[in-house]
């Protein structure tokens, strides 16, 4: 039986029909529907205002909805100007008042965001996200201009833009189409580079009647790309939101899809065109000409006449609704038929398994595996080649990943039990987040200073409400970069936080009632009944003191220069205080400068680099020939007095990376009988001592193997 209407959640506005960009994969110009020739370049006022007014009273008929979703699109929405989406987002905000709570976004191919266009969306709070493939090779192969040039510059210094402090609660994140001709590594690389808070990996739209591109012939070209990025994601601590990987879990654990192109829940978004159309999904103009139409149209038809449209009740049947083929398919509550477009043959229209139906059990397969706990005692052994190559003292990509798991979980199992002895408020607030986002979890958890204070406060080092406080902090870091709504309060001898990896805020001096609140990745102090944006760069009259954490990039990779966080004295050197202007931009100076050196004199240790290090602290030093530093209980961070040239500094990174390599070995294994023969083998390591000086009767045999290691 047919279901009934579906109340809808998404609205997409296409406030402009056309572009600036003439991608060769687009789906709007592209593929088989080409009614957008037809329509109005801009949505006229008399359609918005029937749009706002429809999705109001769409959202009073259906008290279920406590939110909508409203996408402002295209072609490509910043072609309407900064005024005429204001006024849409303002229209939007007053007919919702009361009614339910607006979630507002946009996507953008990003050429024309500029400072004064990202002051709108902020102070309209529209979040945006960028359609980004990857390095320049992966993005210009089809995302170019019409004179053939390509954009990846552009759209590179809009990425960094609406990233940066002043925007980043705006940045919703990067839309990425697969392409197999691509390297995957690169592709993923080159996005992590840029930290954004969440990817959105889309297989290209395609039909059984055109299907896609296979590199090489191989049948199951896009599986294996996308389970090398999933390894890859996987191994860093997936440090950002995946929406297609996040589902493959969400419905392993029964939980709804968070995409549309995987899942058995129901379709809730529908699509308004710049003339009014009311149609389904656009990407069904993959499919045929004037595919979504509806023949609904905003200034005559409200949206529960248009949800009773057959389009959109065949895609409400779950199960019952998909082919044969799909039903008797043991992955189908996690990939329900994949996208309904992908499934359309003009033979028999969508009563087929997707085009990608084999990617997709193979995708589905790996993710589950991988995802499986190992069994206890077996999480993190080195294989044999694994040490060897490490003892050596490089390590491959594989052994260094599992290094960084390995610390991570050391991180986990401290904070665990740190919880576990101060009970409150702060410590639940993070282990609920953890529950349901503990990929992002664990990436706050890896900042290296957080295990260095974990270790102190289980020693008994620190006060309860500085334990308390830093709880606080570190479930406001979670919050942000999860997008959950968090309110904690703040103990009354707080004079000042550090919220890990993005900065301190000093406190004003009226220490009662005072609370943080993160909603929708913005963060406010609350004092008594009043709620004070925290500026992320200088400070306001009237608003607290905010010092931002700051970075250098090295070759494509990004290290944050931690230079406030309270916790910093990892290291047998004492911190040096907050960077100036001037002496910071000598470290992005010799970092960028360093990176060429790293590359070409290090070799094999320059993937050591790139894999392990994440922050870097200044440190007290003897001036021009610098000094580095490496914590035992700081994994991924390096103290550092800055020497006078590039070639010097490429230098004291290879050393310390090595120094957090023998570090982390340590943990895994016991390595000497004494402290003296560690101190020796330690050296030996580092290239400081030969070989021969090693008290190696007081070696373990792990010790021994890796003494013969670097022997030979």
């Amino acid at each position: 039986m047919t279901p009934g209407p579906r109340a809808f959640r998404q609205f997409v506005l296409k406030v402009h029909s056309r572009c600036d960009l003439a991608c060769d994969h687009c789906y709007v110009y592209r593929h088989a529907d080409q009614s957008w020739r037809r329509r109005p370049p801009v949505m006229p006022e008399d359609v918005v205002a029937a749009t706002v007014s429809r999705i109001a009273e769409h959202a009073r008929a259906h008290p279920e909805l406590p939110r909508v979703h409203v996408v402002l699109h295209g072609g490509e929405p910043l072609l309407a100007g900064r005024e005429r989406l204001a006024r849409i987002a303002s229209a939007l905000r007053g007919a919702l008042d009361g009614v339910c709570d607006l979630d507002l976004r946009m996507q953008t191919n990003g050429l024309r965001l500029d400072g004064d266009f990202c002051d709108v969306l902020a102070r309209e709070a529209i979040h945006t996200g960028i359609s980004l493939d990857g390095d320049r090779a992966s993005h210009d192969r089809h995302r170019r201009r019409a004179n053939g040039t390509g954009s990846y510059d552009a759209v590179v210094r809009a990425v960094r833009l609406i990233g940066s402090p002043a925007y980043r609660r705006i940045f919703a994140g990067l839309l990425c189409t697969v392409d197999v001709e691509n390297d995957p590594v690169g592709v993923y690389r080159a996005l992590v580079a840029l930290d954004p808070p969440r990817v959105d990996f889309l297989l290209p739209h395609a039909t059984w009647d055109h299907p896609p591109s296979r590199l090489s012939g191989h049948p199951h070209a896009y599986a294996r790309w996308l389970t090398t990025v999933y390894d890859l994601w996987t191994a860093d601590g997936k440090p950002f939101s995946v929406r297609l990987f996040d589902s493959i879990e969400a419905g392993r654990d029964g939980r709804r899809s968070l995409t549309e192109a995987l899942g058995l829940g129901s379709p809730d978004l529908v699509v308004v065109e710049t003339d009014g159309e009311i149609e389904q999904a656009d990407w069904l103009k993959t499919a045929g000409q004037d595919a979504p139409r509806t023949g609904f149209h905003v200034l005559r038809h409200s949206f529960d006449e248009a949800a009773g449209h057959p389009g959109f009740l065949v895609q409400q049947a779950g199960i019952t609704g998909l082919s044969r083929t799909c039903r008797e398919c043991r992955v189908v509550r996690i990939c329900g038929g994949g996208l309904y477009a992908h499934r359309y043959r003009s033979a028999n229209g969508f009563d087929n398994p997707s085009v990608y139906c084999g990617d997709l059990i193979r995708l589905i397969d790996h993710c589950l595996q991988s995802a499986r706990p190992r069994p206890v005692g077996h999480a993190h052994r080195l294989t044999s080649h694994g040490f060897d190559s490490l003892a050596a003292g490089a390590g491959d990509a594989d052994v260094l990943r599992e290094l960084v798991r390995a610390e991570s979980s050391i991180c986990r199992v401290l904070f665990a039990a740190l919880c576990a002895r101060y009970r409150g408020p702060e410590a639940d607030a993070v282990t609920r987040m953890d529950r349901r986002w503990p990929g992002a979890t664990t990436q706050v958890l890896r900042h290296p200073y957080l295990r260095h204070w974990s270790a102190r406060a289980l020693e008994g080092h620190l006060v309860r409400d500085a334990v308390r406080q830093r709880l606080v902090e570190i479930a406001v870091a979670v919050a942000l970069r999860t997008g959950a709504d968090l309110t904690v309060g703040l103990p009354a001898t707080a004079q000042a936080v550090h919220v890990p990896g993005h900065g301190r805020l000093v406190l004003p001096p009226r220490p009662e009632n005072r609370e943080l609140i993160v909603r929708g990745g913005a963060l406010m102090l609350r004092v008594r009944d009043r709620s004070l944006p925290i500026p992320v760069t200088g400070t306001s009259p009237g608003l607290p003191d905010w010092e931002p954490v700051r970075s250098v990039v090295m070759d494509g990779f990004r290290i944050l220069v931690e230079d406030g966080d309270p916790h910093r004295d990892a290291f047998m050197a004492t911190p040096a205080p907050r960077l100036n202007e001037e002496e910071y931009g000598r470290w992005q100076r010799l970092f960028a400068e360093a990176a060429v050196h790293v590359r070409d004199r290090h070799g094999d240790r320059a993937a050591g680099v790139r894999a392990l290090l994440t922050v870097c602290t200044p440190i007290s030093g003897p001036g021009e020939q610098g000094v580095v530093a490496a914590g035992p209980d700081a994994f991924g961070a390096l103290g550092l007095s800055l020497p006078a040239t590039a070639g010097s500094l490429a230098a004291l990174l290879v050393d310390g990376v090595q120094q957090m390599k023998f570090n982390a070995l340590s943990d895994l294994f016991d390595l000497a009988a004494t402290r003296e023969a560690k101190d020796g083998l330690r050296s030996a390591y580092l290239g400081r001592t030969p070989l021969g000086t090693l008290p190696a009767g007081d070696l373990t045999d792990h010790g021994r193997r890796m003494a013969d290691r670097l022997w030979s």
